[in-house]
């Protein structure tokens, strides 16, 4: 999109953010992914703010539910591209980095680029590659860019990366380490879908099957991500997301509290919500809709804290952390 300011009628300038994207193109692109993801309404509206937030995405259940669809809707739905990642203990990082090879015609080496320069990334199972493969994905996710043989490599914008992993099956996985797991924005589990969405699958599957339809164009969808940045927080609201992030780093049942990027995280996701909802400005609710999944797969539970599921652990913890700490007016 051209940002250079333009004349209006009465001759003055107009600023480029006037040029804004309608609300309701939000909301067919809401509506087009919930065609295809049934029944998980919250999940959608989620996977939508994450991607208008320019963050990373993890999605954590049992196979079947529609962890690859929600994926390759996304970015059907914006129009971009797509490439998905079959993780597997054998995988290198070169096959999703790219390789430098020598081209005999040229009589130099060449950078072949891998799966890893496209719009939206899918690595399925990304807990079965091993750490030096998960490893290539961090400098892709945090800078946008990737580097090989000393020549660094920009990524096309826009660019996420959506990761999955199976909650159930731990054999010859390799867990997520923390520093993995901060650049997820979220954290989501979508479930098995009600009896009804259920029957709405099993009668539409061809439908299902085709990936979604396309709603935006790209450069709309990058208007958006820049209109995320002007929704209005108030310094109260600031105030109120960092004394979350500082009872996190006090907690008894926490060794491992929220990091700097897990708090911009959660400011950057509460702004994108509020533009989904219609609104320039962002509300207190919005960060408690948005606390545990952006902020529970950052906390690591300590043996004190430990209860069932440390997943399961961590949200709760998190949830009586909420209750803890004043919201503000």
């Amino acid at each position: 999109m051209d940002s250079t300011p333009h004349k209006s009628p009465a001759g003055t300038v107009d600023s480029p953010v006037m040029d804004r994207v309608p609300p309701d193109r939000l909301r067919d692109l809401e509506d087009a992914l919930g065609e295809t993801i049934r029944g998980k309404d919250e999940v959608v509206r989620l996977s939508l703010v994450c991607l208008l937030a320019r963050g990373h995405l993890l999605i954590e259940d049992v196979p079947g539910v529609g962890k690859t669809t929600l994926a390759s809707a996304l970015a059907r739905g914006v129009n971009c591209g797509f490439h998905r990642l079959q993780c597997t203990s054998d995988m290198l990082p070169s096959d999703i980095i790219g390789v430098t090879i020598y081209s005999p015609q040229a009589t130099e080496f060449e950078f072949k680029p891998g799966p890893v320069f496209t719009n939206f990334l899918l690595a399925d199972e990304i807990n079965r590659a091993t750490p030096k493969t998960q490893s290539a994905l961090l400098e892709a996710m945090n800078e946008h860019q990737v580097t090989v043989d000393a020549r660094t490599y920009p990524l096309e914008a826009p660019f996420m990366v959506i990761a999955t992993q199976n909650p159930a099956e731990h054999h010859g996985t390799y867990p997520l380490p923390e520093s993995q797991l901060d650049r997820f924005l979220m954290k989501l589990e979508i479930g098995y879908p009600d009896r009804a969405s259920e029957r709405a699958i099993l009668r539409g599957t061809a439908r299902a099957a085709s990936g979604g339809r396309q709603v935006l164009e790209t450069s709309e969808l990058m208007r958006l991500q820049r209109q995320v940045e002007l929704v209005a927080i108030d310094d109260a609201l600031a105030d109120y997301i960092l004394a979350i992030v500082e009872r996190t780093r006090r907690h008894d049942g926490l060794t491992l509290g929220v990091s700097p990027r897990g708090a911009q995280a959660l400011f950057r996701a509460t702004q994108a919500l509020a533009l989904v909802q219609g609104r320039e400005y962002a509300l207190p609710d919005d960060v408690k809709r948005l606390v545990v999944p952006v902020f529970a797969h950052r906390v690591t539970v300590n043996s004190r804290g430990a209860l069932g599921r440390s997943t399961d652990t961590a949200k709760r913890i998190i949830q009586e952390i909420l209750t803890l700490v004043e919201v503000p007016l």
